[in-house]
């Protein structure tokens, strides 16, 4: 598929495109797995004497979260356990300079790439090829290294450019994150291959469903897409209460899909029995049969954790995409959690979807060891689930045919 460091060598000057977005609050850049998991691409380059070049970015134009990358280098160098020199220019003079200065088994971050007028455009490989960006870069390093499968959906400069000139390679979390996202297809399981399926995106999860047909025994869904597939299957909830703004236009988004999808699969597809609400500032369930909805519904409840639970036991894979209720709010945080005690107390092959879910395992002092993989990928894992093509691992793949 891709050449990985397994293939690099040794004592290279190597341009490394990582994925450090973070949450910032008050300008300050807040830490998360990404700074651990990329830290063990960037030890493994310097272990083997390369002078490492870092690209990055962090937010969008516009948002409070777009800011430069000196905090992310300070954040990155306590995981190598190594300095990280930071420059605050993507590819300009003091840029290039700060480049060519790099001594073997040393790291330099360049300034948010984001920061370039070249990365963002959504172009074609060639076109971000011949990018400013890309042309003063690339002749100062002899290879590059994609690490940032979170961002792979994404045709940016950073991502699909540079491996139109130089050699390229996948980093470790490129490798070890397109293996486990694509396993639904690419491996045979004995037994019963299981999804979980929640959150606030209806559009995604049916995208999914729609994409995964004869690969899942069994679709658990909680969330917003849980009470919208309540609604298709004739209760009263899966619409707005309280001014809310979440299920109404997403019911009339995907009202028929969701029909035709239960009409196809109501063997398959098991939902909320119990779902639970705030009451007197404390956690209360009520039954979902003969019940309407008149305020908002928070979790599931807990007979449909130990339901959820039994069939997850009886799985031999685990795919997780979404959370099953506000899982910040602890008191609405039983749904989301028990299914992952489940799986993590399972022996089974278990994949936890990016974003809010391995949020939740942090969160509440779950081990990642407990499951095969956490994703730190959102929309790349979603794509991935579905099938579609991911700009920068094809431009991973066509490099590795053209070379």
């Amino acid at each position: 598929m891709f050449k990985t460091l397994d293939d690099l060598g040794s004592g290279k000057r190597v341009l490394v495109r990582l994925d450090l977005n973070s949450p910032v609050e008050d300008g300050i850049v807040k830490d998360n797995r990404r700074f651990t998991r990329h830290a063990r691409t960037v030890h493994e380059l310097v272990e083997s004497g390369h002078r490492v070049v870092v690209m990055a970015h962090q937010g969008r134009p516009g948002r409070d979260s777009f800011v430069s990358l000196d905090q992310h280098a300070d954040l990155l160098a306590e995981y190598v356990g190594t300095p990280v020199a930071f420059v605050d220019d993507v590819h300009g003079d003091r840029a290039i300079a700060a480049v060519r200065d790099l001594g073997a088994g040393e790291v330099l971050m360049l300034e948010n790439v984001r920061m370039s007028e070249d990365e963002l455009p959504e172009k074609t490989p060639a076109e971000h090829a011949d990018s400013a960006f890309v042309r003063a870069l690339a002749p100062e390093v002899d290879c590059y290294v994609n690490d940032a499968y979170s961002a792979a959906h994404r045709a940016h400069a950073s991502l699909v450019g540079f491996p139109r000139r130089l050699p390229a390679y996948a980093g470790r979390v490129m490798e070890s994150e397109y293996e486990a996202n694509t396993s639904i297809a690419s491996r045979e399981f004995d037994g019963p291959v299981t999804m979980v399926l929640g959150g606030a995106k209806a559009t995604d999860v049916i995208d999914v469903m729609s994409a995964l047909d004869d690969e899942i025994d069994h679709y658990l869904l909680g969330g917003i897409v849980g009470e919208l597939f309540l609604r298709a299957a004739g209760h009263d909830v899966g619409y707005d209460v309280d001014d809310g703004e979440l299920y109404d236009h997403q019911w009339a988004d995907n009202a028929d899909r969701i029909r035709e999808l239960l009409a196809e699969r109501d063997d398959r597809i098991h939902l909320p029995v119990d779902l639970a609400y705030e009451h007197d500032d404390d956690r209360a369930e009520m039954p979902i049969e003969g019940v309407a909805k008149t305020h908002p519904l928070l979790d599931v409840g807990a007979s449909t954790i130990a339901d959820y639970g039994e069939i997850i036991e009886d799985s031999a894979a685990v795919f997780v995409k979404g959370a099953l209720g506000v899982f910040e709010d602890e008191r609405f945080s039983d749904g989301t959690v028990g299914v992952l005690e489940s799986i993590a107390s399972t022996d089974c092959f278990s994949v936890i979807g990016g974003g809010d879910t391995s949020r939740a395992i942090e969160l509440y002092g779950l081990e990642e060891d407990y499951f095969s993989h956490v994703s730190i990928a959102g929309g790349a894992y979603v794509r991935a689930l579905t099938g579609q093509t991911l700009p920068a691992v094809e431009a991973l793949a066509e490099n590795c045919r053209d070379r």
